[in-house]
């Protein structure tokens, strides 16, 4: 070979190729490393005891990557990390696991393990997580696991029988740990001094618990400290050592008083601040201004009065602010124009202060807001149009102000929105007209303003409608025929307005709540739920929900509706409320009242029904309130089925007669109400005493005027006159 030619057969790159080749069959053959004889034993041991172990029959094989959960060491096969979070196991089972005495983390959050945390786990030294939160502990912590002195992580929050004093040395039998997370378990007494001075720690959440003693400051740079729903007092540190840390802060329901420090706006780093449910009070310093990272704002139910300062946030149109919460306080003045500045904001919260003057116009640059609440304040003026600018609006509640005048039809631009409320105000003209594109509407309370006119077929394209009520306003006309008609219906409250005509019987087979197939009883009226969940990791964004918490129930009390009651009113078995008093409905009350065994509450009081008290009502076993009164009924009472326990049910109907047990209709225990005073026979002539005249005159009186409004007709030209005005 000529010198300085290349050797087509050089070793060097025929062994790099060879290595390249055989570098996927080396991998291979780590992945199948055998997992340590003794530490599979355990693992089986531990399966053995578990009373549902079907998804760990994978593990009976050699190879350590087979196994469930299970991740070996490389060189070893030794067991390092359990994972078994969220696979529903419970049993006695958690003793075998301290054989594992290579384990670096154990998580076994999300199941149902019971009885006390095991001693031998202190025995696990080389254990850096554990997790064993959501599941069924109980009893103490015990002292044991302060011989854990390489772990990071302890997590048991969600053992509501896990509790007791907290240890001192929770704060340090490890210079390693980061975390503690405790919350919502059964701990008491103070908060140990220990976990003030841990340089290690950087997150602590203790929330849900039963701490007592003055909130202190901590000393080392916290990034979580979330220590809500307890009892700790005294008034607000500073957070000095967590100036440049601290990023979520939460206090919210506790006994913490005296005013918000403006050192609190210190925390620079500072995404989440929670103080609500305290008794903090006194104003709003306006120096309280918080960095431009702040996600979250919320000071609702304290005591703090004042004006609503103008800037909470540096540089209010780049602030990122998705959630300002100043509800149930006592703060007064108008509502800033400069929060509408806050263009992040996606939900903002008002309600239940003293907030008066108008809403501003300038509402409608919130182009990200989803919920408007407020609601029970002093706030008067029209509803602005410019709202149809916050076109992700989802919930609007304006109730219970002094706001006035028409609902602007460019609100039907708001496509999303989901829950409207508007009650207690002067809202005035016809209704739901200017809302017919509002087509996601679930929620609608128009109830207590001045609105008039028929009912427009409009309202059916609300088809996802659960509660309507339109209660104490002016509408009139006759209920249109579809009222019934939404699938989804749980509430409908028509009462005090002036309809007329007869109740529509049909449609109602199409409501699946009406009919039976409720998966939410309530005992009570109807109240909305709203809330919120916030996920910041990725697009920053916050998801409303809400529940609804209403008796399944029709109220079409205080109209001018007269006919009989359709059979199919009476048959639906899913009512838990039914109210047709004060009207003029005749005929006699349906028999089939024994389809609705939910009922809670009937009320067929004033109007003019005639004929027997329907026996089907005993067998309504679930019912609390029922009113008859003051219609034509007649005929016996029966109490031998438990009708005796609605006293003054029957008042008011003069030819019923109340049934003694076993002894028929007794006219001697016949209803005071209905029961006519008769002669005393006092002296030898029979002369009555000018007192019994009287008497006898006022009874009869009484007796012929309740006869006479048995006439639907006469009931209805007499009582007209007397009607309530709305």
């Amino acid at each position: 070979m000529a010198p300085g030619a290349q050797n087509p057969l050089n070793p060097k790159p025929i062994s790099l190729l060879l290595l390249l080749l055989l570098l996927p069959f080396a991998a291979a053959e780590g992945s199948k490393l055998d997992i340590h004889e003794g530490d599979a034993n355990a693992l089986v041991l531990f399966r053995s005891k578990l009373n549902n172990s079907l998804g760990l029959a994978s593990w009976n094989a050699s190879n350590c990557s087979a196994w469930a959960g299970v991740s070996c060491e490389n060189r070893t096969g030794r067991v390092v990390r359990l994972n078994l979070t969220g696979s529903g196991l419970f049993g006695p089972a958690l003793p075998f696991l301290c054989r594992l005495s290579f384990l670096e983390t154990l998580a076994l959050a999300g199941n149902a393990f019971a009885g006390p945390v095991p001693l031998c786990f202190g025995r696990l030294r080389a254990l850096r997580t554990l997790d064993l939160g959501r599941n069924k502990l109980e009893g103490a912590l015990p002292p044991q696991l302060s011989r854990l002195r390489r772990l990071e992580e302890l997590v048991l929050a969600g053992n509501p029988y896990l509790g007791g004093p907290l240890p001192e040395w929770i704060g340090n039998f490890s210079a390693r740990l980061k975390r503690v997370d405790l919350g919502w378990s059964s701990f008491q007494a103070e908060i140990p001094e220990s976990l003030f001075h841990l340089p290690s720690l950087k997150f602590i959440d203790l929330s849900g618990n039963r701490f007592v003693g003055a909130l202190k400051d901590f000393e080392q740079p916290l990034v979580y400290l979330n220590l809500a729903q307890n009892q700790l007092s005294g008034t607000l540190p500073c957070f000095s050592a967590c100036a440049y840390s601290l990023s979520v802060l939460n206090l919210a329901n506790n006994a913490i008083v005296g005013g918000i420090p403006t050192c609190i706006s210190s925390l620079r780093e500072l995404t989440e601040l929670n103080l609500s449910s305290n008794g903090l009070q006194y104003r709003i310093s306006p120096r309280l201004i918080f960095s431009d990272k702040l996600l979250v704002l919320d000071l609702s139910s304290n005591r703090l009065s004042g004006p609503i300062p103008g800037s909470l946030v540096e540089e209010s149109e780049r602030a990122a602010l998705l959630l300002l919460n100043l509800s149930s306080n006592q703060l007064t003045g108008e509502i800033p124009a400069e929060l509408t500045e806050l263009r992040s904001l996606q939900g903002l919260f008002l309600s239940q202060n003293q907030l008066t003057g108008e809403i501003p116009v300038e509402i409608g640059n919130l182009t990200y807001l989803q919920s408007l609440d407020l609601s029970y304040n002093l706030l008067s003026g029209p509803i602005p149009v410019s709202l149809a600018g916050c076109f992700q609006l989802w919930q609007l509640k304006l109730d219970h102000n002094n706001l006035s005048g028409a609902i602007h039809p460019e609100l039907d631009a708001l496509d999303s929105l989901r829950i409207l409320d508007l009650a207690g105000n002067r809202i005035s003209g016809e209704i739901p007209l200017p809302l017919a594109g509002c087509k996601s509407l679930e929620v609608v309370d128009l109830s207590s303003n001045e609105l008039a006119g028929d009912l427009s077929g409009a309202i059916l394209k609300w088809q996802n409608l659960r509660l309507l009520s339109l209660a104490d306003n002016h509408l009139s006309g006759g209920l249109p025929s579809w009222i019934f008609s939404f699938q989804s219906l749980r509430f409908l409250d028509l009462s005090g307005n002036h309809f007329s005509g007869f109740i529509p019987d049909g449609d109602f087979n199409v409501s699946t709540e009406f009919n039976g197939n409720s998966n939410e009883p309530y005992d009570g009226f109807s109240m909305v739920l709203a809330s919120v969940s916030m996920n910041f990791a990725g697009s920053r964004q916050i998801e409303f929900n809400y529940k609804l918490e209403s008796a399944v129930g029709i109220d079409l009390s205080n109209n001018a509706l007269r006919g009989e009651i359709p059979e199919g009113l009476i048959g639906l078995k899913g009512l838990e409320y039914l109210n047709l008093s004060y009207n003029y409905l005749a005929g006699h009350i349906p028999g089939n009242l024994e389809k609705m065994y939910k009922l809670k509450r009937l009320d067929l009081s004033h109007n003019s029904l005639s004929g027997e008290v329907p026996g089907s009502i005993s067998g309504l076993r679930e019912l609390e309130i029922l009113n008859l009164s003051y219609n034509c009924l007649s005929g016996p009472v029966p109490t031998r089925e438990g009708l005796q326990r609605f006293p003054g049910a029957f008042a008011g109907n003069p030819a019923l007669c109340m049934e003694l047990s076993g002894e028929g209709c007794d006219s001697e225990a016949s209803l005071p109400s209905g029961k006519t005073i008769g002669a005393s026979g006092g002296g030898e002539e029979g002369w009555m005493s000018i007192g019994a005249f009287w008497i006898s005159a006022v009874a009869s009186f009484y007796a012929s005027v309740v006869a006479l409004l048995c006439s639907p007709v006469a009931r209805e030209y007499i009582l007209q006159a007397f009607k309530p005005e709305f």
